[in-house]
This record gives structure tokens, C-alpha cells and sequence, in this order.
């Protein structure tokens, strides 16, 4: 057998492997002798029946399956000897003069080759990394949300400033009937809000979805609908009002930090505020790691700059899925996928660059992590070691979630080494401002 690559330019090559009787007619000759051992053919006595009926019947199948498995292995082996980076996988290429009656074989591959590059991590445009700090007003509107949250609850007769309405939103067009429980202070305008005040268990208000409340998620979550369904969703409602509350807001004393935090974690509402400010500010750091992660891969594909196998990509994506694509389609598959495939090699070199690796162990404790975090929310702070090494063995021997959780963990080891390697331009932020900046 004889392999051999033949560079087309720096992103293509062609592999020839050439297969002779002699690589495979021994296998080949081994497995007909077994068939004959358990052939069971009317007239004949098992294991009598001449070679010449058994090559006949068998001989040819046998011999394509036996090339097919050595050209296979060896172009796999060849590919890892000669450490060749590809992209996709091996394309045959057609020839019209195929004969598999010959003895002697050549089969032709086409390669996608990975390209070379550096990756420079000292951007000329400073990356923006946002501080994300709890202000003033915020403390003061989570402070007022714990109080409301722990207050007492106060039936009303009428509908007044501040009021809570249970009831239900009808719309008989769109089948929708919903019941909801809503803030009067998220209603937004005053002609709507003049609607409620006033109102009695029993009215129903005629309403319009557009510019109902304040914010679309809520509306959202009034109709239960999804963001699809809401998005430019105009149409007439009414609400019967069947329950209004309001809530006299909880002192801010000892007893509520007690309900908050349990028994005496906090003190005193600078404890409090300090307590609240912090776990805020935990929140947002994990936002604000996303959008800075976010930002260093889209500065890196933006100005890593590299050519790709282009034709060869949307040849192996015309044919390596389930269902095969035009070459329209497969054209089209490849503009949405560049982006992705280009980001997927940029972080390959820095990786390999900068030797950051992933062992086992690694996985298996930001696991722990993650199931402990997930256990937390449930109530259980405290779960015994062999229980959560259990969790984790079952969720790791599932392979997608897994590769997710790794993928994480590499996502992770990429921003801490990002955050050491490149100088950001750092601006302190509210949410707010960083909502608004971000997510324009």
C-alpha cells in the first residue's frame, strides 16, 4: 500500500492511497475459509462445500468490505502520523473509471487544511470590561421590595395607588383567557391607570395591549405568552377584577432581617444594604463576565484575520448531515456557520498557544460545583460527599451534558486567562446604564 499527499495550495490537498491484491487477499482469504467452516447449503455437508461456490457467492462483497476497512484505517492513520490539521473530514473524490473487478486499487481524497495564524491579544481598540456596581437606588428599591415582600397584605374595596388586582384578561378572537395578578404602578399612561383607580371587585376594564404596561415582559407574563407572540401584538382586552390588595410594607427591623436572612446574619439595615449590595453585585459579576467574554471573541474573529477552504467546507457540508443540501443551500450553511467555525479555531490556537488544559479532575469538581449551586436553590446547603459524587458520575456519563459543562469550564479558564493577557478599558456602570449600553 502506497499513501501520498499532494499540496493543491496552503488550504487544500489532495491524498492518493493505492491498495494491491496483496494488502488485503490474505483477510480476505481467511474470512471465505470461515464462511465455508459454517456455510449451510442444501446438498452440501457443513464445511464441504467447494471454495469455488463459497468465492463465488461471497468473494466479491468480502473483498469490497475488506478494501473499504483498510482504506479507511490507514487514511485515519495516515492523517494522525503525519499530524495533519483538517477541517471536516476526507471528501472522495468520483472517478467515472472505477472498476472493482481490477486487483489492484487508487482511491483520492480531497482535504480541507486548517489555516495558519497568530493570535494577537494586544487590540489597538481598548475592549470595554463594564464594573457593574449596586447604587444608591437600587439598594433603596430592593430594600422597599424585601419590606413589601415580607408585608401584610390588606383587602380593598376600590382600586388606590399602589394596588395589587387579581383577575382575568379575555380576548375571545385569540382564545385567550388568563388569569393575573398586576401592579397598578406597572401600568403605564395615564389613561390607562385612571381605568383602574376607583374600580370594584366585578368591573371589567376595557384595555388595548399596546403600551399597557410599562415593560413587554410583563405583558408577557400577564398573558402568558412568549416573546414571539407579544412582539407587535395589538389587540383589545378586558379584565375583570376579581381580588385588590395592597401591602403595608414590614418595619426594617431585626424581625425582618430574621425572615430575610435567618437568625441574626444581619443586624442592621447598613448590614442589610451592605448584605443586599453584595449578592447584587455577584449577579451582575456573572453578566458582566458574559459580555466582556462576549466582546474578546467578537473583537478576536473581527480582527484575526485568515483565510478558509471555503469550497471544499461547502462541498462537506452539501454531504455530511442526515439529509444531503444543493449546493445552494450548502452555501448558504456556510455563511451562517463561519462566524462559529472561525471563533472555534481562534480559541483552538490560544489554547494550544498558552497551554491552558482540561483534565478530568477539573471537570469533575466544577461539577460539584454546578449540582451543589442547583441543590442550594432546592433548600439542601448541605449534601453529604458520596451524594453528590454520585450526582456527578450520573450527570457526567451523560456525553451531552458533559460537553456542555466542559465547554463551560473552558469558557471559563478562557476568561480568567483573557481577563490576565489583554488590557481592558474598564467603566464602572449601574445596571441600568450597563443594560442600556449592552443591550442597546
Amino acid at each position: 500500500m502506497n499513501i501520498t499527499k499532494e499540496n493543491v495550495d496552503a488550504l487544500n490537498a489532495v491524498v492518493k492511497v493505492e491498495i494491491s491484491a496483496a494488502d488485503y487477499q490474505d483477510k480476505v482469504d481467511a474470512i471465505l475459509v470461515d464462511y465455508r467452516k459454517k456455510a449451510d447449503i442444501p446438498g452440501f455437508r457443513k464445511g464441504q462445500v467447494p471454495m469455488g461456490m463459497i468465492k463465488k457467492q461471497y468473494g466479491k462483497s468480502v473483498m469490497i468490505d475488506e478494501v473499504n476497512k483498510l482504506l479507511q484505517d490507514s487514511l485515519n492513520n495516515y492523517l494522525v502520523e503525519e499530524k495533519l490539521d483538517i477541517l471536516g473530514n476526507p471528501l472522495p473524490k468520483m472517478q467515472d473509471d472505477f472498476n472493482w473487478e481490477a486487483d489492484d486499487y487508487a482511491f483520492e481524497f480531497e482535504l480541507g487544511l486548517a489555516p495558519e495564524f497568530d493570535v494577537k491579544l494586544d487590540a489597538k481598540k481598548k475592549i470595554t470590561k463594564y464594573d457593574i456596581v449596586a447604587d444608591t437606588e437600587l439598594l433603596d428599591k430592593e430594600v422597599a421590595n424585601i419590606q413589601k415582600r415580607f408585608g401584610k397584605i390588606i383587602p380593598q374595596e376600590t382600586v388606590v395607588e399602589g394596588a395589587a388586582i387579581a383577575g382575568t384578561f379575555v380576548n375571545e378572537e385569540k382564545e385567550l383567557e388568563k388569569k393575573s395578578t398586576i401592579e397598578l404602578d406597572s401600568i403605564k399612561g395615564k389613561v390607562n391607570k385612571k381605568k383602574f383607580l376607583g374600580a370594584k371587585v366585578g368591573d371589567v376594564i376595557e384595555l388595548k395591549t399596546k403600551g399597557l404596561f410599562d415593560d413587554d415582559h410583563k405583558l408577557m407574563g400577564a398573558l402568558g405568552m412568549s416573546h414571539d407572540e407579544i412582539h407587535g401584538l395589538e389587540i383589545p382586552l378586558t379584565f375583570t377584577i376579581e381580588e385588590i390588595n395592597i401591602t403595608e410594607l414590614s418595619e426594617v427591623n431585626q424581625e425582618l432581617f430574621d425572615k430575610v436572612f435567618g437568625p441574626d446574619v444581619v443586624k442592621s439595615e447598613e448590614e442589610l444594604r451592605e448584605k443586599i449590595k453584595e449578592d447584587a453585585e455577584k449577579q451582575f459579576q456573572t453578566q458582566a463576565d458574559q459580555q466582556l467574554l462576549n466582546a474578546v471573541t467578537e473583537y478576536l474573529v473581527e480582527n484575526t484575520k485568515f483565510d478558509l477552504p471555503a469550497e471544499f467546507l461547502k462541498k462537506w457540508l452539501a454531504v455530511s448531515g442526515e439529509n444531503p443540501m444543493t449546493p445552494e443551500q450548502a452555501a448558504a450553511e456556510y455563511e451562517k456557520s463561519e462566524k462559529g467555525l472561525r471563533y472555534q479555531l481562534i480559541e483552538g490556537k490560544v489554547l494550544k498557544d498558552n497551554d491552558i488544559k482540561l483534565d478530568f479532575q477539573e471537570l469533575k469538581d466544577f461539577t460539584k460545583g454546578f449540582v451543589k449551586a442547583q441543590m442550594a436553590q432546592y433548600g439542601q446547603v448541605n449534601p453529604e460527599e458520596k451524594e453528590l459524587d454520585d450526582i456527578v458520575t450520573r450527570v457526567l456519563s451523560n456525553q451531552e451534558e458533559a460537553k456542555r459543562l466542559q465547554e463551560q469550564l473552558v469558557s471559563q479558564k478562557l476568561l480568567n486567562f483573557y481577563k490576565e493577557a489583554i488590557t481592558f478599558k474598564v467603566k464602572e456602570v449601574n445596571y441600568e446604564e450597563f443594560v442600556k449600553e449592552v443591550y442597546k
